[in-house]
């Protein structure tokens, strides 16, 4: 099932994955430069309002992105087209809160889960590429994470422009991100909560990046 939130939170990831306002993807797209203004999004007397199937397809059309994935950056559906081919053998991953991550002594050196202090949560498919979980703690991913979801990370998938990642660097940061730009140099990520600016960060200062290929929301 698709949620009222889900398709309005998916506009707002579009949106910023090409670094517009849902203005301007709107005028791009040839639509109304209000058409996905927050204030359409509920009438005046509290009903949902849905943004068109046309106004959807003129969106992806003008971004050239696919309706797959479209619904992943709204966070209620897997962030891949398909079933990936890696879930094979396992039912759970190792599980640690996100907090706890940048604390040192839980990855080893190719990003893998190590060490003592991990726990286990099962899935709804299963992995055997090293994937592990993070439990998000506080409000400030919203609107795609709440705390207590969950995000299971793969350090070999590799990410591409729009994903969403966890970055971990050498001062023991965790972060959660929408991958801009990377290069040999510097990596540029962007917020899923538009009140936090981008962040350039050095590659020399990056300990792991692993691609978020599943949430449960």
């Amino acid at each position: 099932m698709i949620a009222h939130g889900d398709i309005w939170n998916a506009i707002d990831a579009l949106a910023e994955r090409h670094g517009l306002s849902v203005s301007a993807l709107a005028r791009l797209a040839g639509l109304d430069a209000t058409a996905f203004n927050k204030s359409k999004r509920i009438s005046k007397d509290g009903r949902e309002r849905w943004p068109s199937t046309e106004s959807l397809a003129k969106i992806l059309d003008a971004t050239g992105e696919r309706f797959d994935g479209f619904l992943a950056s709204g966070g209620a559906y897997e962030q891949m087209p398909s079933a990936p081919p890696m879930l094979l053998n396992r039912a759970s991953v190792p599980l640690l809160g996100l907090a706890q991550a940048g604390s040192g002594g839980f990855f080893d050196p190719a990003g893998f889960p190590s060490g003592q202090g991990w726990d286990e949560v099962a899935l709804p498919a299963s992995t055997d590429d090293g994937s592990y979980a993070l439990e998000v703690t506080g409000e400030s991913m919203l609107p795609l994470y709440r705390d207590g979801d969950i995000i299971v990370v793969s350090p070999t998938a590799q990410p591409r422009r729009g994903d969403r990642v966890v970055v971990r660097t050498r001062d023991g940061e965790v972060l959660v991100k929408i991958l801009h730009r990377q290069t040999a140099r510097v990596i540029e990520l962007h917020s899923v909560n538009e009140n936090h600016p981008p962040r350039i960060i050095d590659m020399k200062d990056v300990e792991g990046i692993g691609r978020i290929i599943w949430a449960s929301q």
